[in-house]
């Protein structure tokens, strides 16, 4: 008897053993062959404490939800029949990242659209506005993300895109080279992506990545942050005790170039795949701060402020005349390929109210952009007008009544 079971555990020991690796090479072909591309990890569920000093004007806590086709916002509905879908695009601006759900643009831009009055506008039954703008992605990671992430979806109604802000800042922070910084990495663009490097290792292995894919999408568990974004205080304070403040614009034609090839594709593989595609234009702090104001900025240095020492930052002024430039040829290559725009810097004001830095919108601001797209969404545009540019009261411009239930519906 004690043979037979000596025999037994030498036989059942090798067959576990080939069984896990042979699960291991099979979850590895799986990731590498099968799985998707996504900007946020499906199922993602953060709750968030912003750093009570970035802005007196953010919320104490902030819901970041992703749902279980990688996006930020609710959850397709299961029936598609009559919805009207959007997708939005871009870089940290549309992500809000410091801003609950429902105040991040996007988040504030579905419940504006999924009133019973703008669902009959647009022809739809309902309305689902998915968000995968994230921090840091510029014209570049926008091309490669469209690239990647579209085909996940089926035709869609709506493409919104916000990109601009990372063109400049990662250029300045290779010191504003004669050529464009290096493409960023898939795992610098995608938190969820087939072209992952395994090991033997516990934490390196496929079956560990699986399962945590899985735990991510069907039980959602909730992460905490405290101080979120603490990181900003000591980006900003690096910025006040700078060794040098280079005042003298650099050559942007590198960037710009750059800008367009991107920004172009990216619309491109947008109108091949969308009935409409707006782009919103890039916002920013376009005046001369106060001490006040000077305080909360951080953008602008030579060298990435919030992983490494910095000394040395451009002006506000610079920086304000690079996005000048960017935005124009952001309106150029638009215009040239028949796409409908909006330009938010006639209708958001310059003060610590509506931006909590030079680039991100507070919660007031948030729900002016907002405002601003609803009414782009919901105008119908003739085909010889697709690419008029939008003016400086476009949150008035659909008619007074759904003008006025815009107001107080995100006031």
């Amino acid at each position: 008897m004690d043979h037979i079971l000596t025999g037994l555990v030498w036989l059942f020991v090798p067959a576990v053993f080939l069984l896990a690796v042979a699960s291991e090479l099979g979850a590895r072909w799986w990731i590498h062959h099968r799985s998707r591309y996504y900007v946020f990890p499906p199922g993602l569920r953060l709750r968030l404490r912003p750093d009570p000093e970035i802005s007196s004007h953010l919320e104490s806590l902030v819901r970041f939800d992703v749902n279980r086709q990688g996006e930020r916002g609710n959850d397709v509905p299961r029936s598609v029949d009559g919805l009207y879908r959007v997708l939005v695009v871009g870089g940290s601006q549309p992500e809000g990242y410091l801003l609950d759900q429902d105040t991040s643009w996007p988040g504030a831009l579905q419940r504006l659209l999924e009133t019973p009055d703008h669902k009959e506008r647009l022809g739809a039954s309902n309305v689902h506005v998915g968000n995968i703008a994230r921090s840091g992605v510029g014209s570049e990671s926008l091309d490669l993300i469209l690239e990647r992430v579209l085909p996940n979806y089926t035709r869609l109604h709506m493409i919104i895109i916000l990109v601009g802000a990372s063109d400049v800042l990662r250029w300045l922070e290779a010191g504003a080279p004669p050529s464009p910084p290096r493409p960023a990495p898939a795992s610098e663009v995608f938190r969820c992506h087939p072209e992952l490097t395994f090991g033997w290792k516990l934490k390196q292995l496929a079956l560990v990545e699986l399962f945590l894919r899985i735990r991510h999408r069907w039980l959602r568990p909730v992460q905490l942050h405290e101080s979120a974004c603490k990181w900003i205080r000591k980006a900003r304070a690096m910025r006040a005790r700078a060794t040098q403040i280079q005042t003298t614009l650099p050559d942007p034609t590198p960037m710009l170039a750059h800008l367009d090839l991107h920004f172009r594709h990216a619309l491109q593989k947008a109108l091949a795949h969308a009935d409409r595609v707006l782009v919103v234009r890039q916002p920013w702090f376009d005046k001369h701060a106060t001490p006040e104001e000077m305080a909360y900025m951080w953008h602008g240095g030579i060298g990435q402020a919030w992983s490494e020492e910095v000394t040395t930052f451009y002006s506000l002024e610079v920086l304000s005349k690079l996005m000048a430039l960017l935005d124009a040829e952001v309106a150029r290559v638009a215009q040239e390929l028949d796409v409908e725009q909006v330009d938010l810097m006639p209708i958001l004001e310059r003060n610590l109210r509506t931006y909590y830095d030079f680039f991100h919108a507070t919660p007031a601001g948030a729900r002016r952009v907002a405002r601003a797209v609803a009414a782009a969404v919901l105008r119908q545009p003739l085909p010889s007008t697709r690419a008029r540019r939008l003016g400086p009261h476009a949150a008035d411009t659909i008619d007074g009544a759904d003008s006025g239930d815009l107001r107080q519906r995100v006031s």
